[in-house]
């Protein structure tokens, strides 16, 4: 993880998970969750901080905090998204079919391993 990670008042790690992006403290929300709430897209126009704050029973300081990191481009998010994208693979979830046959393939506890652990 990144020096950066100590300055945070409200993010930290989320104990005991594969994950390596920051989450709220003594939650279960990523930062990277309340990002995409706040980030207008094609046919989302985004949400306020205050908003999402309200809507998630967070300090807005705490949403506002979560953005910045997010816009920081931490390398811990692009690994995160690096390890779905290689477990959606083993698992089949991103065969174009997967909808009508929507149950995933069962990991051998070790490939889950390799694929999750870095």
């Amino acid at each position: 993880m990144d020096d950066h990670n100590n300055n945070w008042r409200y993010l930290g790690p989320k104990a005991g998970s594969s994950y390596r992006q920051l989450f709220i403290s003594e939650t279960r929300i990523a930062a990277r969750t309340l990002y995409s709430l706040f980030v207008p897209g094609d046919d989302w126009e985004g949400m306020s901080v205050e908003a999402i704050a309200e809507d998630y029973n967070l300090p807005v300081e705490a949403v506002r905090e979560a953005i910045l990191y997010c816009q920081s481009d931490p390398p811990e998010i692009r690994a995160d998204l690096l390890m779905e994208e290689a477990v959606m693979q083993a698992t089949g979830m991103n065969d174009p079919n997967y909808k009508f046959h929507s149950t995933p393939k069962i990991l051998a506890p070790e490939e889950h391993h390799r694929l999750t652990q870095r």
